[in-house]
């Protein structure tokens, strides 16, 4: 393949497949990881590790009010300059696309984890309205699956305004809806894992709705 556009990049035969040299050029992640978020220790500072803990889960883990409600993160790509414009793209200029284009490595990746649901983080109604669509519900319908509404968002600022520090510090922004999910699997679905607030606040509410356990599946890991 000669000249790599947009286009060319994200274009796919029939069977809804990338060629072999467009998914050359994804930065999957690879080697050894944080067990817990599929944080990349070769990108990582060694006195940010502890055994196969990042110190971010650490924290997770030995802060009370958070141990045992989220298992673990699970992210195919890191978030390069690469993946940080191809998402942009598909969550805040509307290229639905992209969610078809993702959709394979999201089916094999649900493979390799046991689940009886699959719930996309959800967007408030104003944010859906804006976007027109949930890219996370979307990476859930286009690889094949039945998305489970289980969660509603209370309107709040964009995470990607947010400091690092309110992000960690996020107040609850979810409730959950009334559905019986008593010792059940839940995967949840999300285009990017950065401090991992979100996640955990969404765990949270599904843990004490009686969840049996709480994972999540992300496109890329910040």
């Amino acid at each position: 393949m000669s000249a790599v556009s947009w286009t060319t990049l994200w274009s796919r035969p029939k069977e809804n497949h990338l060629c072999q040299t467009c998914i050359d050029k994804l930065p999957f992640i690879k080697g050894d990881t944080c067990s817990k978020c599929s944080r990349p220790f070769s990108i990582q500072d060694p006195q940010f590790r502890k055994a196969d803990l990042c110190t971010d889960c650490l924290r997770w883990n030995q802060n009370p009010g958070w141990s045992g409600m989220f298992e673990k993160n699970i992210s195919i790509f890191m978030y390069d300059d690469f993946m940080k414009e191809t998402i942009a793209r598909y969550k805040f200029r509307g290229d639905y696309i992209f969610a078809k284009a993702f959709s394979p490595f999201i089916r094999e990746k649900l493979k390799t984890v046991e689940f009886d649901y699959l719930v996309p983080i959800p967007l408030s109604p104003q944010r859906l309205y804006e976007r027109g669509f949930n890219q996370s519900a979307a990476l859930i319908y286009e690889a094949g699956f039945t998305v489970m509404e289980l969660l509603q968002r209370i309107h709040s600022e964009k995470q990607s305004k947010k400091s690092r520090f309110d992000r960690i510090h996020l107040n609850q922004v979810f409730e959950p809806l009334n559905l019986n999910i008593e010792n059940r699997k839940i995967i949840l679905i999300d285009d990017i894992y950065t401090t991992g607030s979100t996640l955990y606040h969404a765990a949270k509410v599904l843990k004490e709705g009686g969840a049996a356990s709480v994972s999540s599946v992300t496109l890329a890991r910040g």
